[in-house]
């Protein structure tokens, strides 16, 4: 959410901030902001005026009232009544008018930064770097839910039964290759300063329209019946919702924290025959990493926050390459993002197993996340990337290790979280 003092002073700035992103339909959200925002400060100015004359009133009717003239006093009352009752109406007005305000502020997309790419939509993204040989195997490589079914490791039509489409049983060495996997991430990122947490895995609504736009919101949450309660999408929500209303020192500054959580998702839409499986689904576990940090440090763990995936995934032989995603593709409260795609042998391209983003002092000017510093207080900046996020990180894994006859190869890497196992059979 930008702040209404920079919308007001730079409307130009911010249209075309929309028109960068390809959402023409909000550019008149800006004038209608800005007209709303005189019209609350020209009730709050008039609000005041008539508490500062009523205060000044009150004292004239007790001294009036002091020097028995009281019909002098009787009219003085009248007025206030008066006053009272232009108060209350302005009260209503000012509450209509800040909801409205805020309900605006939370849709005007975050001034992207400089640096990204102009593009309507994914398909205009732009390959930044590769990292590793994309190989090809000599042999057909099968769809992933085939290599997991010969090693006797998932079960989808009994959780269509459970649970309905969207829905996995992992079992034998793949369940245990899923949870190497986390364990492995958990502890590669210790390993590199960062403080592991498990959150709580539903959050409130206040939290949620903290960390996310409202078109997010509705594509992605679950919603608790008869509570205000969400399940989350990504642990990121609840470990940037950990701050919120604080008032951080300077000093404690950057917070850089890793998390473990299971994650819930809508995915609302159909999808094609590469999203099924276990590729888009209801219910899956990541371990993500976050940072609260000064202003001018967010661009550096920007970068260092995607370099730890790319680090993770080449550690265990996949290939990887980084996307910077164009504005068009950017939700809006993102400032910058990058995706880190995976090599698929048997599709022979990339596909998204990550994403890194710079949220500014969006998520933070939202939940209030405050930093207090030698030349007062500000907000602060947040990010947030995925580590790992199996099962779809198995897609990858299990393509790229696979030999020809069914076997998959275990890295040096994932070994002692294996049992010592170099190989499932």
């Amino acid at each position: 959410m930008l702040d209404l003092k920079f919308v007001r002073e730079n409307p130009e700035i911010v249209k075309q901030n929309i028109r960068n992103k390809f959402q023409d339909k909000k550019l008149s959200l800006v004038d209608e902001v800005i007209t709303l925002d005189i019209e609350l400060r020209s009730a709050k100015q008039e609000a005041e005026a008539l508490r500062a004359d009523r205060n000044k009133i009150s004292k004239q009717i007790g001294g009036l009232m002091a020097q028995g003239k009281k019909d002098e006093a009787e009219e003085l009352k009248k007025k206030v009544n008066a006053q009272a009752e232009r108060l209350a109406e302005l009260e209503v007005k000012e509450n209509e008018l800040e909801a409205k305000v805020k309900t605006i502020m939370m849709t005007i997309p975050n001034i992207i930064d400089p640096s990204v790419p102009l593009g309507k939509d994914d398909s205009e993204n732009v390959e930044v770097q590769r990292y590793g040989e994309p190989a090809l195997k000599d042999f057909d490589v099968p769809y992933h839910t085939e290599i997991m079914e010969k090693l006797s490791g998932i079960d989808l039509d009994s959780a269509r039964k459970v649970a309905g489409n969207g829905f996995y049983y992992l079992m034998g060495n793949i369940a245990r290759l899923h949870s190497a996997v986390i364990s492995y991430a958990r502890d590669f990122m210790i390993d590199r300063g960062f403080t592991y947490c498990i959150p709580p895995f539903m959050i409130r609504s206040e939290v949620v329209t903290g960390v996310m736009s409202f078109a997010e919101m509705d594509a992605m949450m679950y919603k608790i019946e008869g509570e205000d309660l969400y399940l989350i999408g990504t642990s990121e929500h609840s470990m940037i919702g950990k701050f919120i209303d604080t008032i951080l020192p300077e000093s404690s500054l950057p917070q850089t924290l890793t998390s473990y959580s299971p994650c819930f998702r809508k995915e609302k839409g159909a999808h094609g025959l590469e999203e099924r499986g276990v590729y888009r689904i209801h219910q899956f576990e990541k371990q993500e990493m976050i940072v609260v940090c000064e202003p001018e440090d967010s661009m550096l763990w920007y970068g260092k926050l995607w370099q730890n995936t790319v680090d993770l995934f080449r550690s265990l032989d996949i290939p990887v390459r980084t996307l910077e995603c164009c504005s068009g593709d950017l939700a809006d409260l993102k400032v910058k993002s990058v995706d880190i795609e995976a090599w698929s042998p048997r599709q022979k391209k990339y596909f998204e197993v990550g994403s890194c983003s710079n949220l500014g002092d969006a998520q933070a000017r939202r939940l209030k996340i405050r930093v207090d510093g030698e030349n007062g207080k500000y907000f602060a900046h947040t990010l947030n990337n995925t580590v790992v996020a199996p099962p779809r990180m198995l897609i990858a894994f299990l393509e790229n290790n696979l030999n020809a006859d069914g076997s998959v190869n275990i890295p040096a890497a994932l070994q002692p979280y294996m049992g010592g196992m170099s190989v499932i059979k």
